[in-house]
């Protein structure tokens, strides 16, 4: 049954990485940092505007068309601890949920995927964290076990990182663990294909661009949120077409 809300024929799912301040100008992919401050407008923001952020679950239902309202996705990739420290409480101030990626065998540890490019070591959530992560009225997603660039995966190594990752963020969460996100954006059909097999209810991509309702759940591209995007810009991606032309 519909809300009476006004329906949107696109649904911006907004992808995040760290809610922290960003390193020294000069750091590689300081991009992906966005400001506790900043993080905290945005979400005001979608407030005044009458928007409702969602975790993945939530949000299905306006993705398949089933209800319709105001609504936008929240993404985390990765699981950092900043996200728990930092956007949580900006979250629950504002009733909003939202999906963080987390990366089963590397809890508690680093983002050492990023080690050999450069890219700052900073904690990613234990396991005791994501818990609270999910009693704070959050939601966590697979990215696979350790991160793995699935396009240079066998088959069976790449089916074994979703379907395992899902499997041990269930045990240690006592909850199911229903949608994916392709790390570093990278996969191929064979991986739809997985990703269909595991039994995700939504995957998500680093393609820009906003949702389109009824569109495939299986390669939903995201909008893009990083350290110099302002207010206006904030606006422009969630309310027009702007990130849709950014991606064509």
């Amino acid at each position: 049954m519909f809300d009476s809300a006004s329906p949107s024929p696109s649904i911006a799912i907004l992808v995040y990485h760290q809610i922290s301040e960003a390193p020294p100008k000069g750091a590689p992919f300081r991009s992906l940092y966005v400001a506790p401050d900043a993080f905290a407008r945005q979400m005001v923001l979608l407030k005044l505007l009458g928007y409702q952020g969602l975790a993945m679950s939530a949000l299905l239902p306006y993705l398949k068309g089933e209800r319709r309202g105001k609504v936008v996705g929240i993404t985390f990739d990765d699981g950092y601890l900043n996200n728990l420290t930092h956007a949580l409480p900006v979250l629950q101030r504002h009733g909003f949920s939202s999906t963080c990626y987390a990366v089963s065998n590397l809890l508690g540890q680093t983002n050492v995927w990023d080690r050999d490019i450069g890219i700052a070591q900073v904690p990613l959530m234990d396991a005791e964290q994501l818990r609270l992560w999910v009693a704070g009225g959050q939601e966590v997603g697979s990215h696979t076990q350790n991160h793995a660039r699935l396009l240079q995966s066998d088959a069976l190594t790449a089916l074994g990182e979703m379907t395992q990752d899902r499997a041990a963020l269930e045990g240690l969460l006592a909850a199911p663990v229903q949608h994916f996100c392709y790390p570093y954006g990278e996969y191929a059909p064979e991986h739809v294909a997985m990703a269909r097999r595991a039994g995700f209810h939504t995957v998500t991509t680093t393609r820009r661009g906003r949702s389109a309702v009824n569109g495939n759940l299986l390669e939903l591209p995201r909008v893009p949120v990083v350290r110099s995007t302002s207010l206006p810009v904030f606006w422009l991606k969630i309310a027009t077409a702007y990130e849709d032309r950014e991606r064509a």
